[in-house]
């Protein structure tokens, strides 16, 4: 099983934990796991067509998962994975 590291904003909807055990093979199998666990966190996650959301960057071991081979990396029992909401938005003083 993968530890999967929990930002801030979605630790409601996995009952206030920092990180959560997922099993599976690939980055999609460990997401749709937690997402299938806790339901709550699926728009956070994936977007309509089952891709990761655009605004959510989950890196594995330090690595972009979309640099790798996007939901199809393979992940390791000891291997981490980290999802980091993307930073929008906001505006200068007038």
């Amino acid at each position: 099983m993968a530890t999967v590291r929990i930002p801030p904003v979605l630790r409601p909807a996995v009952g206030g934990e920092r990180e959560v055990v997922a099993e599976g093979s690939t980055v999609g199998e460990i997401l749709t796991a937690l997402v299938e666990a806790h339901p709550e966190t699926r728009e956070q996650i994936f977007a309509e067509d089952g891709e990761l959301n655009r605004y959510v960057n989950v890196y594995l071991n330090d690595e972009d998962v979309r640099v790798l081979d996007g939901l199809g990396t393979g992940v390791g029992e000891s291997d981490e994975l980290v999802i980091l909401p993307a930073m929008a938005g906001g505006s200068l003083p007038a």
